[in-house]
């Protein structure tokens, strides 16, 4: 009876490994079917690129190309300049003094990211233009109007600049609070100046983290097509536009895509290339959180100068600009269309986030139910949209549902139904390409919190038989909803803001917020630009607050 009973619970244990490497298997078909759907629209511009270039391609790397570069190195240098200046300075200051308003500017340097950069390029052109808020205020005082043209190169660095700072800030400031104490002090021990320890110590220590603070805004920067088009700045991103709309050449259009690729990821290997070759190592164990010192007289003044000098830039001057606009053009913008266009936006990034989240989960435990070790690094391909340009990902969409659009029409004709286009230019692929260029913002909230849930939970309910799915909704979901509402709310705010994407692919009868904000500020109606962005603006102060609660140290 015993060796009955041995070799029965040897048949349950060699069943129920097999029924684990099966599950296991279809989980890592699931996940790779998901990564190779997500990665579609840059598989498209890959392939697209055999066909070769369209007939003015000869005329644009002649004379055009020249120039995109150009501009786009151009704002990637000074920019890369102007945000390290804003965004380290102010990280430091407030991280290591204690200065009056200082818990009151930790947070409002990070609003600055609740304005979209085009947005802040219309402001800034009514603020400095004949008739603007500057010649009013001089015609006010007396004086005389001094008109600064910043609808150029150098205009649209600055504001690229003082609206994309807070991503350098954000990290360089998380990097600095929980820095260890004990190095200061040895620094001051020495004899070292606090100047001189700050460069020659807590700089090198940072770089790792300011260096990806600056790569996120130099792909903002590349992505950029609102405030470039508006300053009349040519880049690659306006020339894409270009070539697909005014030139009528998608495969032009797919040539420059691939540049900008090959530039972004250029800038991430970059990253990744920096982060290997340093060696500082800090031991937690001896480590405590900086103390602020106090500073005193003029020290402080000039601290709080200092500090103050990127919001009033980024965030007040702006949003002042808005509001004193919005009071002029209330009566004529804010009408029932404008609420309609405000629902649609809402419904559309709410729906957005909601399929976006969906993915990102599917990403993360598909592969985490998998025991391949590397189904999880392949699941990371998913999640690498975030860093190519809206516009190129619209591209990559535009030319397979175009494709498939032509096929179901020549079949739907054949059995005598006359349609039009049944995917391209419906919502359809407007929510997918969200899915595909925001997929990151909603996996790493959410992969950070389910890093923190201990494995014996679920893995004691897979040993009683309980399934994946069912161990998920009813242990691991309810100890992962707070990264899973915050992802929602991160993409709700990224579709709210993203342009170039959606005035690509956006349904012919929907307008969002962004999209209405930029065919004003198109059409010399930048007064009435103002009531959207506003929306927009406020709208998205909310996730930004919410980031820096998550910041701030208890």
């Amino acid at each position: 009876m015993q060796q009955g009973g041995n070799k029965n619970e040897a048949f349950s244990l060699k069943t129920r490994v097999k029924r684990l490497k099966r599950d296991s298997n279809r989980w890592s078909v699931f996940t790779l079917a998901i990564v190779f759907f997500l990665a579609l629209p840059i598989l498209f511009i890959g392939v697209e690129l055999i066909s070769g270039p369209g007939e003015t391609w000869g005329h644009i790397v002649e004379y055009l190309l020249p120039e995109y570069i150009w501009n786009s190195l151009y704002l990637v240098f000074f920019c890369s300049i102007l945000v390290l200046i804003f965004g380290v300075s102010s990280a430091w200051f407030v991280s290591r003094f204690d200065f009056m308003f200082r818990k009151q500017m930790e947070w409002l340097l990070i609003l600055p990211l609740a304005i979209p950069s085009y947005i802040v390029g219309y402001a800034y052109a009514g603020i400095f233009d004949y008739g603007g808020s500057m010649d009013l205020l001089f015609r006010q005082l007396g004086l005389e109007f001094i008109r600064i043209d910043i609808m150029n190169k150098a205009g649209l660095a600055f504001v690229l600049s003082i609206s994309l700072f807070p991503y350098v800030y954000v990290s360089a400031r998380a990097f600095f609070l929980n820095q260890a104490n004990n190095l200061l002090e040895a620094s001051k021990m020495l004899g070292v100046s606090e100047l001189k320890t700050f460069f020659k110590l807590m700089l090198p220590l940072a770089r790792p983290a300011i260096v990806a603070g600056l790569v996120l805004v130099l792909m903002e920067v590349l992505n950029d097509y609102g405030a470039a088009k508006y300053y009349g700045v040519n880049t690659f991103t306006t020339g894409i536009f270009r070539s697909w709309f005014s030139l009528e050449e998608p495969q032009t259009a797919v040539y420059l895509s691939a540049l900008l690729i090959i530039f972004i990821f250029a800038l991430i290997l970059f990253e990744k290339w920096q982060v290997r070759k340093v060696k500082f190592t800090s031991s937690k164990a001896n480590s405590t959180q900086i103390q602020r010192k106090q500073p005193k007289g003029g020290l402080q003044w000039l601290i709080f100068s200092v500090v103050l000098l990127p919001i009033v830039l980024g965030f007040i001057l702006p949003v002042a600009q808005l509001v004193y606009w919005a009071v002029i053009t209330a009566s004529t913008v804010f009408d029932m269309e404008f609420i309609m266009i405000s629902l649609q936006s809402f419904a559309i990034a709410i729906s957005s986030a909601l399929i976006t989240v969906f993915f990102a989960l599917l990403l993360i435990y598909f592969s985490k139910w998998s025991t391949l070790s590397s189904i999880k690094n392949i699941s990371r391909i998913g999640v690498l949209g975030y860093a190519i340009p809206g516009a190129v990902i619209a591209i990559g969409i535009m030319i397979p549902t175009l494709a498939l659009d032509k096929w179901l029409i020549h079949m739907l004709a054949k059995v005598g139904i006359d349609s039009g286009l049944i995917i391209n230019g419906t919502l359809i692929a407007l929510l997918y390409a969200y899915a595909v260029r925001f997929l990151a913002v909603a996996y790493n909230p959410i992969d950070s919190t389910a890093l923190k849930v201990d494995n014996s939970i679920p893995d004691s309910s897979k040993v009683l038989g309980v399934g994946n799915l069912k161990t998920f909704f009813k242990i691991e979901f309810p100890l992962i909803k707070t990264g899973v509402f915050s992802a929602v709310i991160l993409v709700f705010i990224d579709v709210m803001k993203e342009l170039p994407l959606t005035l690509i692919l956006k349904p012919y009868h929907i307008d969002t917020l962004a999209v209405k904000a930029f065919e004003y500020a198109s059409d010399e109606m930048v007064m009435e630009a103002s009531i959207p962005s506003l929306f927009i603006i406020f709208t998205a102060m909310i996730p930004v607050i919410f980031l820096n609660k998550l910041l701030i140290k208890k």
